[in-house]
C-alpha cells in the first residue's frame, strides 16, 4: 500500500501523522511511505530523518494526496483538502464529525474510506487511540487554566497552589474519565484543592479508593455542578460520548453564579464543547470573556507540545495503520469489531450511528458493506 502523511494545516498545529520510526515499520512490511517536505519540522523530524527510514520526500502536499492509498494524518482534513480527497482513499486521522457537518458531507461526496482515531475502541471497551491525546490535553488544561487565572489574562489573579497563610484555588474538574483524571493528577501535584464528578459510581469510588482525602468527589447531577462551579476557581470540561457531540453541561446563565475571574477551559471543543459559551480558539489567542469569565477553548491543546504528542499519538496508532496497511480496510474490520467502529464514513455512506442521529442523516451499519 502507498500510504502518505502531509504538514497539517490546521492554525497552529505542529503534530504530524507518522514519525521516522512509523515509516521504517511501513517499509518493513513492504508499503512505500511518502512524505510532505518540512511536515515534520513542527516535532523537530528533519526530512533527513525521514529519507534515512525509507520514506520518500515529495515537494508538496497535492503529490502526497495524490498517490497515497491512505492518508495518515493528526486532524481532521479542512476545507482547502477537500478537493485533495478521492474515491476510496483512505483517510486515517481524527475526524470529530458530530462538530462538523460539511467534512461529513465532503468526505461522503467523494465517497472516502474515513477511519476515526476516536471511534475505535479496544476490548475493554476503552479508546485507546484517543487516550494519548486525552492524558496531554487533561495535564495542559490545568497547565493552561493556571495561567488564565493570572490577572494579566484576564483571570482572578489566583494561585492554584496558595501559599502557606493563604487559600488554596479551587478546581473542579467535570468527568472523571481520562482526561479528568490526568488534570486531576496536575491539579494535585501544583496543590490546587480539587473536585471531581462524575456520573459513573464505579469510576467515582475508585478514585476516592486511590486518592482519599486529596479530592472531593461528586456525583455528576445539574444540581452538584451548579454548586461546584459557584466556588470554583477553575473548572476543566473533561466529557466525552464517542462520536456524538458533547453535552451542554454548563449554561450561560450558570456563568453567573461564578466568581468574576473565575477560569473554564473546556478540552471538549473538538466535540462541540460541554459549555453553551464554548468557541474553538487557537493557541496564539486561546481565551476570551463572557459575562467576567475567562474561556480556554483550544481545540488542538496537544500541538502545543507537538514532539510529546506526536510520538504518544504515533505509538498508538501505528499498530492499527498497519493492520490496514499488511491486511487492507475491510479484511481488518472483518477481523476485529473493535476496530470496526472506527470506519465513520464508507463509499458514501455515514457508518456513525451517532453522528448519524445527531445531523439526522442515514445510517448505514458497516457491517452490511464489507
Amino acid at each position: 500500500m502507498k500510504v502518505g502523511t502531509v504538514k497539517e494545516i490546521k492554525k497552529n498545529e505542529n503534530r504530524i501523522g507518522l514519525t521516522p520510526s512509523n515509516v521504517k515499520d511501513y517499509v518493513a512490511n513492504g508499503h512505500q511511505v511518502f512524505v510532505q517536505a518540512g511536515a515534520g519540522l513542527g516535532s523537530s523530524l528533519p526530512d533527513e530523518d525521514y529519507v534515512a527510514a525509507g520514506a520518500t520526500i515529495l515537494p508538496t502536499a497535492e503529490e502526497v494526496w495524490a498517490c497515497a492509498d491512505m492518508i495518515v494524518k493528526v486532524k481532521e482534513p479542512l476545507a482547502d483538502e477537500y478537493p485533495l480527497m478521492r474515491e476510496g482513499q483512505i483517510i486515517y486521522t481524527y475526524l470529530h464529525l458530530a462538530a462538523d457537518r460539511p467534512l461529513t458531507e465532503a468526505l461522503l461526496e467523494k465517497k472516502t474510506k474515513a477511519v476515526a482515531y476516536e471511534t475505535i475502541y479496544d476490548r475493554n471497551g476503552g479508546l485507546p487511540l484517543l487516550k494519548p491525546m486525552s492524558e496531554v490535553a487533561g495535564k495542559l488544561s490545568v497547565q493552561a487554566g493556571a495561567r488564565a487565572l493570572e490577572k494579566i489574562m484576564g483571570g482572578r489573579g489566583v494561585l492554584l497552589g496558595g501559599v502557606p497563610g493563604v487559600s488554596k484555588g479551587k478546581v473542579v474538574i467535570i468527568g472523571g474519565g481520562v482526561v479528568g483524571i490526568s488534570a486531576m493528577k496536575i491539579a494535585l501535584g501544583m496543590g490546587a484543592h480539587v473536585t471531581i464528578l462524575d456520573r459513573s459510581l464505579d469510576r467515582l469510588t475508585y478514585l476516592d479508593d486511590i486518592y482519599g482525602q486529596q479530592i472531593q468527589t461528586m456525583y455528576s447531577t445539574a444540581y452538584n455542578i451548579e454548586q461546584a462551579i459557584k466556588e470554583a476557581d477553575l473548572v476543566i470540561g473533561a466529557v466525552l460520548i464517542p462520536g456524538a457531540a458533547a453535552p451542554k453541561l454548563v449554561k450561560r446563565e450558570h456563568l453567573k453564579m461564578m466568581k468574576p475571574g473565575a477560569v473554564i477551559v473546556d478540552v471538549a471543543v473538538d466535540q462541540g464543547g460541554c459549555f453553551e459559551t464554548t468557541k474553538a480558539t487557537y493557541h496564539d489567542d486561546p481565551t476570551f470573556i463572557i459575562d467576567g469569565i475567562v474561556h480556554y477553548c483550544v481545540a488542538n491543546m496537544p500541538g502545543a507540545v507537538s514532539q510529546t504528542s506526536t510520538f504518544a499519538l504515533t505509538n498508538a496508532t501505528l499498530s492499527y495503520g498497519l493492520k490496514i496497511a499488511n491486511m487492507g480496510l475491510e479484511a481488518a474490520a472483518k477481523s476485529d469489531d473493535c476496530f470496526a467502529p472506527g470506519i465513520n464514513c464508507y463509499n458514501g455512506k455515514l457508518t456513525c450511528k451517532e453522528v448519524a442521529e445527531f445531523f439526522d442523516m442515514e445510517y448505514t451499519d458497516i457491517k452490511t458493506m464489507l
